[in-house]
């Protein structure tokens, strides 16, 4: 098969690699109909995390089913299965919690490489979900979007305890953030302030529920965000970008007593102690769990009561997936979806 292999900052080739294969008796062959670049992706694209050797890539992936080890008893061969970026038993103590991001058997997938036309899937019953039959070739991006980018900001947007009465604000206009628009929505919050200086999201965040834009970051932003809510902040904010800066906006733009649900991966993060003591706000998030919510989301797209799929605005062949990261690293694609 080909797939997506990096070498080092912004080196990103589609080559030959060893088909996948079997390894134990739980694990499942899929072959992908569609799979992206995630904004995560672009930390080791743009030397961030160091890359030591080449490495596969990708960890979103839609596809048929093709082979299961003699384990696997819910997963058949021909079906349409989605499966989130951390394979997962789905029956440890932690799982069964709803954290299945930390299951003590826990595999991440982008250690195994999605961007490719066949991947394996490890503990396939815990952690791939099918659909009722197979979709159709319209709700296939929206299913992808679920693998990673729905769920993560389903997470935040669950961690962030929004609902309904609340004003909630989302800083990052990433998938992920627009994403946790859509999820804030569903979950019945009152009003949705999307922070973002990019018109194209910015009409995106409205389409999926936003009711406010703000355009100001850092201290600014968060003054914005002061002066929209009588001087108190948000009930819930989402940080889904992962740097300083976006975290201590988020924290501060959180009344007491608020909740924010941080799913952006933290690089070189700190938090001030004596400022956290104070703010009596509530800090919850991390890799999001989606297998916790794929059955509902699943059923959400299958019934078309979402479309988080429209967060896809580039669509190449997956023989052009550097494009795809270039495009990505220079902000000229929200979210590139890859199609084998």
């Amino acid at each position: 098969m080909r797939g997506a292999v990096v070498y080092g900052p912004r080196d990103v080739r589609f080559e030959q690699c060893d088909d996948p294969k079997i390894i134990e008796p739980t694990d499942a062959i899929i072959r992908l109909l569609a799979t992206c670049v995630c904004g995560s992706d672009l930390w080791p694209y743009r030397g961030i995390e160091a890359v030591q050797e080449p490495a596969p890539m990708g960890h979103e992936y839609v596809g048929i089913v093709e082979e299961v080890g003699s384990a696997v008893g819910t997963i058949r061969p021909g079906q349409f299965a989605i499966g989130s970026f951390f394979a997962s038993d789905n029956t440890c103590e932690i799982c069964r919690a709803g954290y299945q991001s930390s299951c003590i058997h826990r595999e991440l997938m982008g250690n195994i490489g999605t961007q490719a036309e066949l991947a394996r899937v490890p503990l396939a019953d815990g952690t791939l979900v099918a659909t009722p039959d197979l979709p159709s070739a319209e709700l296939i991006p929206s299913f992808l979007a679920a693998s990673d980018v729905l769920g993560t900001g389903w997470f935040g947007a669950v961690a962030a305890e929004a609902s309904p009465g609340k004003t909630v604000a989302v800083v990052g206009d990433g998938a992920v953030g627009l994403l946790a628009v859509l999820a804030a929505n569903h979950l019945g919050a009152e009003r949705i302030i999307a922070m973002s200086r990019h018109e194209p999201r910015q009409q995106l965040a409205l389409e999926f529920g936003a009711t406010d834009i703000v355009e100001e970051r850092g201290d600014e932003g968060v003054a914005r965000i002061e002066e929209l809510t009588s001087g108190l902040g948000a009930h819930s904010v989402i940080e889904a970008v992962g740097t300083q800066e976006s975290m201590m906006q988020a924290i501060r733009s959180t009344r007491p007593g608020g909740h924010v649900g941080f799913v952006g991966v933290a690089h070189d993060v700190e938090l001030p102690g004596e400022e956290m003591f104070f703010s009596h706000v509530h800090l919850h998030g991390g890799p999001a769990p989606v297998r916790r919510f794929l059955p509902e989301l699943v059923d959400l797209i299958w019934n078309r009561e979402i479309d988080p799929g429209k967060v896809f605005d580039l669509t190449l062949p997956l023989d052009q997936v550097a494009e795809g990261y270039r495009a990505m690293d220079e902000r000229r694609a929200i979210k590139a979806l890859l199609w084998p």
